[in-house]
């Protein structure tokens, strides 16, 4: 059974920009970004790209055209081949009469209530309503398809399967969080032989959404929703959160059924609903980085305490020990260690697609595991595939060759075979040098994972200002993440009860006697957001990292997107060379090229 996924709408920029003026830092509002296509074929991820990669629009909206073409050219076959096409989105008729009852009950003035109706019922029969994206797909593809083989998957499911296909289709209770699904924002449940149960007593409304307040306190620090959170993550490391934290005690409510509520609820229909209020907590807002930091602390605690609160009552609501956590707020790695330290559960899962650049693949694999063709051994077989996020395009020798020749004369080009690439580039690593590393295939999700990556030294102090400014072109407080050989990384962080962290989801404290000799991947607070590597994940750069310890002593490596503020990771090897030309970096790897500037 072949399965294509595929999330993004043509029109939904366009239409959130004419009815709610969501456009310059707002224009990633509500739905529709991270736009991707995913193939499964027998319950095998064959195939996923994200939009952006190939459109070179950063977090784009826009309908998948790209990376459905790919997918299909990757696997060799056409729509026709297609058995089932999944949608992770169920806007029904029953859906959009609930959200204008719900208008219709708010506090809203009249005149709002009616706009904001109209405007619902504009958004789902022109964008999200189900044959709106029929005919959306049918006018950029040239294809139609047959209604009987077209499933709509509820957004929250989406991104549960999501959680369970990639972590090996094992029993596991879930909690999805993020900005707002069809209706809602967060709901729990459990997945026992790829059958989601949802509990019912944990869905939150939109209103309450934990993901769109901390977008909204993203945009009142003057960065852009849904896209700069982590941004406010790094500046809650600065200091301790006020005392009394005003977001957790006058606006956050905790209930005994495990949810949480605010006291005064969002307004979807109005980007600055809340902008007076964090005034009213903060002060008048300043863009000094002790005020970011003080909100951002206090922001963070906020969502530690919210998420920390519903994994206490799922843990009395199910007897299964595996916990995953998906959805655009289980990117927080802030939050996921000391989320999962103090569970009762015995593993955490937080995939490499948590945020809505994963459910395409969660919306072909709930379509494949509620298919009733498909029998427990199916489920059993596709288990034991490998997993790996290395998804996207892979860019041969001869395709490398072609590129480089468009660069001739700006370049100098060394042939090295492998072992020769681990030797000189470890050797050069040992000096506070920039590298971008580019090789396979590209990434899937928001984290550079040593595909499309530069790396550097973390024993220079300063190594992390001379990425941010002359490289990344990005503000100085932002923290790097470092490489670890998954056996050594207990030895250099408190990994606490997590052996491994492959996709830079969970942050650990670094121990005190490294802090010293790996500064450049030591956030201010002590912390590092670690990826940790295997000779099966990752064998070159794993090679790379051991051949480095070799030389230097040092046991990691920075690790950061190879990518340049604004613009999405490199994909292809002209992505690469141009940002290789645009920046400081000082050396480049293109697949078995060496390449330095003339």
């Amino acid at each position: 059974m072949i399965v294509l996924g595929c999330n993004g709408f043509t029109r939904v920029s366009e239409f959130f920009s004419e009815r709610l003026g969501a456009t310059g830092i707002n224009k990633h509002y509500l739905l529709g970004h991270d736009a991707a296509a995913a193939l499964l074929i027998d319950g095998r991820l064959v195939a996923a790209v994200e939009e952006e990669r190939l459109n070179r629009e950063k977090k784009t909206t826009d309908f998948p055209a790209h990376a459905i073409d790919w997918c299909l050219k990757e696997a060799g076959i056409t729509f026709d081949d297609v058995d089932l096409f999944a949608f992770p989105w169920n806007w029904t008729p029953q859906v959009l009469d609930e959200i204008r009852d719900g208008i219709r009950a708010s506090a809203l003035p009249e005149a709002a209530k009616t706009r904001l109706v109209g405007d619902m019922a504009d958004l789902y029969d022109q964008v999200v309503g189900h044959e709106a994206i029929l005919a959306d797909f049918e006018a950029r593809t040239g294809h139609r398809p047959d209604r009987a083989k077209v499933r709509f998957v509820p957004h929250h499911l989406a991104h549960a399967t999501t959680g369970y296909y990639l972590a090996g289709m094992k029993d596991a209770a879930f909690l999805v969080s993020d900005g707002r699904a069809e209706r809602y924002s967060t709901l729990a449940g459990e997945i026992r032989d790829g059958r989601i149960t949802v509990f019912d007593d944990t869905v939150t409304g939109a209103q309450y959404s934990m993901g769109t307040l901390f977008s909204s306190l993203t945009r009142f620090l003057g960065f852009v929703p849904n896209n700069d959170e982590y941004k406010v993550m790094g500046l809650a490391g600065y200091t301790e959160p006020p005392v009394p934290n005003p977001l957790v005690e006058r606006l956050l409510r905790l209930h005994d059924d495990g949810r949480y509520s605010f006291t005064q609820p969002l307004r979807t229909d109005d980007l600055h609903s809340h902008d007076a209020l964090f005034e009213e907590y903060f002060g008048p807002f300043s863009d000094s980085l002790a005020y970011k930091a003080r909100v951002a602390a206090a922001a963070q605690q906020m969502l530690n305490v919210a998420t920390a609160h519903q994994v206490r009552h799922l843990e009395k609501r199910t007897d299964l020990d595996r916990l995953l956590f998906e959805g655009g707020v289980a990117l927080n790695c802030l939050n996921n260690t000391p989320l999962f330290e103090g569970s009762r559960f015995t593993d955490m899962q937080v995939s490499f697609g948590a945020s809505d650049t994963g459910i395409t693949i969660g919306a072909a694999a709930h379509a494949w595991l509620d298919d009733p063709g498909t029998g427990p051994e199916d489920i059993l077989a596709a288990a034991s595939a490998p997993v790996t996020p290395y998804l996207g395009p892979a860019y041969d020798e001869a395709a490398i060759e072609e590129a480089l020749e468009g660069f001739a004369g700006r370049v100098t080009v060394s042939r090295l075979d492998d072992d020769e690439i681990v030797e000189q580039v470890a050797r050069l690593l040992t000096r506070k040098v920039v590298i971008g590393w580019f090789e396979g295939r590209v990434e899937h999700g928001p984290r550079a994972l040593g595909h499309r990556s530069i790396l550097a030294n973390p024993g220079f102090g300063d190594i992390k200002d001379i990425i941010n400014t002359r490289v990344k072109h990005r503000e100085p407080f932002r923290p790097f993440a470092p490489l670890v050989l998954e056996e050594r990384a207990p030895e250099i962080f408190e990994m606490g009860r997590k052996t491994s962290s492959p996709y830079m989801t969970f942050v650990f404290p670094v121990r005190e006697e490294w802090r010293d000799r790996i500064p450049g991947a030591v956030h201010v607070d002590g912390t590092s957001r670690v990826q940790t590597l295997t000779d099966e994940g990752t064998p070159r750069l794993t090679a790379l990292l051991r051949r480095f310890t070799e030389l230097t002593g040092t046991p990691c490596l920075i690790n950061t997107s190879f990518n340049v503020a604004g613009e999405p990771i490199v994909c292809s090897p002209t992505d690469a060379l141009n940002c290789f030309l645009g920046t400081e970096i000082d050396h480049l790897i293109l697949g078995n090229h060496l390449i330095t500037k003339n």
